[in-house]
């Protein structure tokens, strides 16, 4: 698995490369995880699903076809951000041998929580940008 700490140290500032790397993390995090039987396998396609989807959300929200199509995908992008942090927490919890490999990731995606809260809560109450 890649260090994903090593990586972290310059993070990139444009949110979407930012929630790519997070989605590569999760991915070589997983590969070490899917390796502890079923049910950790289980765990780990669900962290993918939710890690990935920031992402993809955040990619689609460029092409947005209107402010409120804008914020939607946004939205979606801070629930899978909050649903691969649980899925995170629960396989530390799980399985003490992770909580290693998992805080930089737990940590990343309150990171991406915050930022998304943030750039949602600008884009809700400033009626006249990005419309």
């Amino acid at each position: 698995m890649r260090d994903a700490s090593s990586r972290r140290m310059a993070k990139p500032y444009d949110l979407r490369e930012r929630s790519f790397i997070f989605a590569c993390d999760v991915v070589h995090f997983c590969e070490a995880v899917a390796e502890c039987g079923y049910v950790m396998r289980r765990l780990a396609g669900q962290l993918i699903d939710a890690g990935g989807s920031v992402g993809a959300n955040l990619a689609e929200s460029v092409s947005a076809q209107s402010k409120p199509d804008y914020i939607a995908k946004s939205f979606i992008a801070l629930k899978e951000t909050r649903e691969a942090r649980f899925w995170l927490r629960l396989i530390a919890a799980s399985r003490p041998s992770f909580q290693g490999r998992a805080a930089p990731l737990i940590a990343e995606s309150s990171e991406l929580v915050a930022i998304l809260t943030a750039g949602l809560k600008t884009a809700r109450s400033n009626p006249s940008r990005g419309s």
